[in-house]
């Protein structure tokens, strides 16, 4: 079968709209498909030059008739855009796409990484291509692709589907979406500001059909039942990490799977390793035919409950609300436990959208020929029915009362709706900022006549089309002007008056032009922060990792934890001191969690701001996670265990991945010390050890090599990258292998010791490692792991040849017995003098690398020789 790049037009050659559905159909019909009657309308709209809004239920095909316009528009010279919510499915679709016409038609340009920004087809989330609208008065946009377009309605998020359906007027546009409901006004605006026509294309043919039912049977109960008919895997809906976890202990007690799939199950973990505080009690789910599913989780056991659900093994996965986006899980059975969930604000019933968007999960494509979306009565409910038996039979009984809290009402006929009505009007989102008005003030086209100050006549003037009423609009008209004072006053805007016609000309602040980013608003603060640091401080790196921190989003549920420990710290203090109960509660009301120099970081934050006064709808964060884990050298486990974050794992790796993105982004290599590198180099190396996936997938964005799969290009993608190129990266890595060595040597892990180096011939096996550890903790008590004792000047690295190093790290010792009173001083953890404190001790290494040319080993690089003086 010919792939669709090679049906594309010859130059000079043009397809008329019948040749590109001649083409196209073609090429479906010889791929062995049909189309549904809902894609062949769309394709019959779009080949006429019109937009569609395309409301088909989930695996109809949507994705097809949106190839099929990147095809119309690559065959017609022109540029299309591909947009989504998450990352994940840009990068699936940047994937596809790259398949579909050639690596060198398709780019991709997410937070993380440009590539390819040039190509005629470009994959991006919706916040990338609705900054590039505002930026740029004619952007090169001619086709757009919006994908899940109910976002449109999302309260924070909306404004971004709305603002290129606002900016485009010559722009094609392809909406879609299984959950749209009333959208005649969102196509009476297009067709208005565009001059086009809006062809609203319905279907509700589901390839998989559903059937539903309302169970008013214990849980346990309603699953045996599903899996004794065979409809599993069964999507267990939770709306709360916590729920989902415990639902999946529950069912611990329920016989799942056969003796046959156990040991299957157990045949496919083989290998997978669980050494993280809650990855034992994954496994133990997972063996039992139970996957569990949610954003508090590694990256990697969420992996591997997708690969286990997907090769059938797995009867049921408890998961929250959100499976499903970017996840490729079979599911038969979408079972609800409840109807009802917190939005933010309060408890209510589902809306009619968030319930079909996660019914319409049931029933595969390729998997299944039906699916069953089933919704549990409230337990309460339960209960009464069989108590109601009870009471009939003579008995007395008390019938259970509802919940009193997180919970709204819902029975029979709650179900009946929200699968028979149709969705929610979309609600339109907007909202002038600061920000907004900057980027078309920068965006105004310098040379052209009245151009200047254009921006923001760009901005009233998009506003005049935002899809609100007149009330609306009129307060977004005074949200903007009172933006322009703001700025003005602040001396990023002046106004000149024009030497030949009436008005004024807006200049915005040349420095302003040149640095200001949108998407790195806070960046700027970190920038400008960062150069009034003192690179010869001792705590120059500590402070440099506490800004990045305050920069990037709260893991509230780590910072909670943070918070909880000190209260029950300072309880037992204060009880201990008999300070009376009311005292006690007016103390802990003045704690909050770690916040290093957060005087500093409010004045330098609000100084910044009435510079820059955009950024009060942003807000500072100062927190210490990262640096904890630095300073203390814990380790990701010890950092869980601590604090009780088993079942948000997830929710820590996610933020320190994000810490150290924005670590090695933000922060430019002209600041960068040698004991910044030794932070960065940690964090990394604590991360990959845990779970490599997020670091992976972010080194893959930042490499467009690595993403152009071009068959030209595989020699050079295949080209080895030697180690020792960059002497820089490769004496970090040295340093953060020796300091892992030495935070196990010092916490006498000697798993981890032994796994810090390349030893391959077995050499420190115990009992050699426990011996060679051991005159250390005979003289010393305890090895310091502080920042002091972990400086560079304690970590030596010398070149032998080409190929080799010796390295070794000096220990600092806190001393059992000291000969005198100088002597006796030991290393202070908090102390920087830890000068003199250390003596000869060392772990003495050895660097060898292999031929030149060779790539840098996923493995460690130092081998340790001995533990000594």
């Amino acid at each position: 079968m010919s792939s669709l790049a090679e049906l594309l037009p010859r130059a000079g050659e043009a397809l008329t709209p019948d040749d590109f559905l001649a083409r196209f159909m073609g090429w479906v019909a010889a791929s062995g498909r049909t189309l549904y009657p809902a894609q062949e309308e769309a394709l019959l709209e779009l080949a006429s030059g019109k937009h569609v809004l395309l409301n088909t239920p989930t695996g109809s095909g949507k994705s097809l008739v949106a190839e099929a316009l990147h095809f119309k528009a690559l065959a017609e010279g022109k540029t299309s855009y591909y947009t989504c919510p998450i990352k994940a499915l840009v990068n699936e679709k940047f994937f596809a796409l790259a398949r579909a016409f050639g690596a060198e038609r398709v780019g991709m340009m997410t937070g993380d990484a440009s590539i390819n920004r040039t190509a005629p087809i470009i994959c991006c989330t919706a916040e990338v291509l609705a900054n590039l609208c505002l930026r740029e008065a004619s952007p090169a946009v001619d086709v757009v692709v919006m994908d899940e377009f109910h976002y449109y309605g999302d309260r924070e998020r909306g404004v971004a589907w709305q603002i290129p359906l606002l900016t485009l007027p010559r722009a094609t546009f392809l909406l879609m979406s299984a959950t749209l409901g009333d959208v005649s006004g969102i196509a009476d605006a297009l067709a208005r500001d565009t001059g086009r026509e809006v062809a609203m294309v319905r279907g509700t043919v589901r390839p998989v059909p559903l059937d539903a039912e309302y169970r008013e049977t214990p849980l346990h109960e309603t699953l045996a039942d599903l899996l004794d008919k065979q409809r599993y895997p069964v999507y267990l809906v939770n709306f709360t990490q916590r729920a989902a976890a415990e639902q999946a202990q529950n069912l611990m007690s329920v016989q799942l799977s056969s003796k046959e799939d156990k040991e299957a199950l157990r045949a496919q973990l083989e290998g997978v390793r669980w050494q993280s505080p809650y990855g034992k009690e994954v496994q133990k789910f997972l063996k039992h035919g139970i996957g569990l599913h949610h954003a508090g989780l590694l990256p990697k056991y969420r992996l591997t409950v997708e690969k286990l659900a997907q090769s059938g093994l797995l009867k049921v996965i408890s998961g929250t609300d959100t499976l499903g986006m970017g996840v490729n899980i079979p599911i038969r059975t979408v079972l609800f436990t409840q109807l009802c969930k917190y939005d933010g604000e309060k408890t209510a019933v589902l809306s009619v959208r968030d319930f079909q968007q996660i019914a319409g999960r049931a029933g595969r494509k390729g998997f299944d020929d039906r699916g069953w979306v089933v919704a549990q009565a409230p337990e309460h409910m339960v209960e009464n029915l069989r108590l109601s038996e009870k009471a009939a039979a003579g008995k007395k009984v008390v019938k259970r009362q509802p919940p009193t809290k997180g919970y709204a009402h819902w029975d029979r006929q709650t179900f009946e709706r929200l699968l028979t009505k149709q969705p929610e009007a979309l609600e339109p989102r907007f909202e002038v900022s600061h920000g907004m008005l900057l980027a078309m003030l920068q965006g105004q086209e310098e040379g052209t006549p009245g151009a200047r100050g254009g921006g923001y006549r760009r901005l009233i003037e998009l506003i005049a089309r935002v899809h609100t009423g007149d009330r609306g609009r009129r307060a977004h008209r005074r949200a903007a002007a009172r933006c322009f004072r703001t700025l003005r006053a602040a001396g990023l805007l002046r106004l000149t008056a024009r030497k030949l016609a009436l008005g004024a000309d807006v200049v915005v602040d040349e420095d302003l032009q040149r640095d200001f980013s949108l998407h790195q608003t806070l960046s700027l603060y970190l920038l400008a922060a960062a150069r009034s640091l003192d690179p010869t401080s001792e705590s120059y790196a500590l402070d440099m990792l506490t800004l990045v921190e305050a920069i990037c989003e709260d893991p509230n549920v780590v910072l909670y934890a943070q918070l909880d420990k000190l209260k029950g710290e300072k309880v037992a203090a204060l009880k201990a001191a008999g300070v009376e109960y009311e005292q006690r509660m007016e103390e802990l009301d003045k704690l909050e969690w770690p916040k290093p120099n957060k005087d500093w970081i409010y004045d330098t934050f609000n100084e910044f701001s009435r510079k820059h006064p955009w950024v009060g709808q942003e807000n500072i964060r100062p927190k210490s996670v990262a640096r904890d884990i630095y300073e203390r050298y814990a380790t990701f486990d010890e950092y869980v265990r601590e604090y009780g974050l088993e079942r948000s794992e997830g929710v820590l790796l996610r933020y320190l991945s994000e810490a150290l993105k924005t670590l090695v982004q933000s922060v430019p290599e002209t600041l960068r010390s040698e004991a910044l590198e030794d932070v960065i180099t940690h964090l990394w190396n604590l991360l990959r050890k845990v779970d490599s996936s997020l670091l992976d997938e972010w080194l893959a964005l930042r490499d467009p090599l690595a993403l152009r799969a071009q068959p030209r290009e595989a020699a050079a993608l295949d080209a080895p990258r030697d180690v020792a190129d960059d002497p820089r990266a490769l004496a970090a890595r040295l340093r953060g292998e020796l300091h892992l060595l030495l935070g196990a040597v010092a916490t006498r892990r000697r798993d981890d010791a032994r796994a810090a180096v390349w030893d391959t011939d077995g050499v420190w096996a115990d009992p050699a490692l426990a011996e060679a550890m051991a005159p250390v903790f005979a003289e010393a008590e305890a090895v310091v792991l502080t920042p002091a004792a972990r400086r560079p000047q304690f970590t030596h690295l010398a070149r032998v040849t080409d190929r080799k190093w010796r390295a070794y790290q000096k220990l600092v010792l806190k001393r059992r017995v000291a000969a005198d009173a100088a002597a006796a001083e030991v290393a202070d953890a908090d102390s920087d003098d830890t000068a003199g404190q250390h003596d000869e001790w060392a772990l003495h290494c050895v660097v060898e690398l292999g031929p030149r040319g060779t790539p840098a080993p996923d493995r460690p690089l130092i081998q340790l020789e001995r533990i000594g003086p």
